[in-house]
């Protein structure tokens, strides 16, 4: 099987455009082991549309399917242009998610894809949108959660897939998020199991954020929880219209003047194309 590694600021996913159904959840699951597969955050596929220019679909490290991935869309229209599905000169690109049609300008340097934009569509602040088993459908806002010994107060989002959101005082790195994560992923509060982030804002268009994602675990970056972090530190007030986000891989630009779109800009690297010798 032919595949192509891509990443965002380290978020990484193996790339496919197939002609044939296949068990992509089980296919995950394999490609992205760093042992004995590829080894990724999950699996990509770049597919028609009669909607959009073209359609993804991405699925996680353990087989879950995810409604939209802010690093992948990036990676998988600089992969679409290269592979010639869609034409070489586009400078705009729909893409059909479950998260709905998501619009990307593309950048270019020497005439090759590095960069894009991305219109990330409204965030949601109501729970049900989640969803997530809380009372009332306005603002989530220091909404108490205990677990490992860790007390927290989330902030929900949605742009498209759950987020829940804890502020600090301190640097995001001595954060015990390997022991944390996992628990408030698969809460109760939770009924679609959520991300979750844990961010420092350094100062009104500054943030530092870690991520753990809802089925793959901690990853350098996460363009749709970069986008949620974008909308809650502005809905609260403490950062303006134009922030920069800095992951462990590197930062993202996201831009919201607290109505529309969010916009997200960040870079889309080819690393490799390979021949993958899988079982039958």
């Amino acid at each position: 099987m032919r595949v192509t590694k891509m990443h965002g600021l380290g978020n990484d996913y193996v790339y496919l455009a197939p002609s044939a159904e296949r068990d992509w959840p089980a296919l995950a699951r394999r490609v992205s082991d760093r042992h004995f597969g590829v080894g990724s955050d999950g699996l990509i596929l770049a597919l028609p549309s009669t909607v959009a220019d073209m359609r993804m679909r991405m699925f996680n490290a353990d087989g879950s399917e995810a409604e939209m991935c802010g690093n992948g869309i990036r990676c998988v229209v600089k992969f679409a242009i290269e592979e010639g599905l869609v034409p070489a000169g586009t400078e705009t690109v729909t893409v059909e998610t479950l998260a709905g049609v998501k619009t990307l300008q593309v950048f270019r340097e020497h005439g090759v894809v590095v960069a894009a934009r991305v219109d990330m569509g409204p965030p949601s602040f109501d729970p049900t949108a989640l969803p997530a088993s809380v009372e009332g459908s306005g603002p989530v806002v220091d909404l108490p959660l205990s677990v490992g010994g860790v007390d927290l107060k989330l902030t929900l989002v949605s742009v498209g897939n759950p987020h829940a959101i804890h502020y600090l005082d301190s640097d995001p790195d001595a954060f015990p998020l390997a022991l944390v994560g996992p628990l408030v992923e698969n809460h109760a509060l939770f009924p679609r199991r959520t991300n979750f982030q844990v961010v420092q804002v350094l100062d009104p268009g500054h943030v530092k954020h870690r991520v753990w994602e809802r089925g793959s675990g901690i990853t350098l970056a996460s363009g749709t929880s970069a986008t949620a972090v974008a909308a809650a530190s502005r809905l609260r007030g403490f950062t303006g219209d134009r922030l920069v986000d800095s992951l462990p891989g590197g930062d993202l630009v996201l831009e919201w003047d607290g109505k529309g779109s969010v916009f997200m800009t960040g870079p889309a690297t080819r690393v490799f194309d390979a021949e993958w010798h899988t079982e039958p």
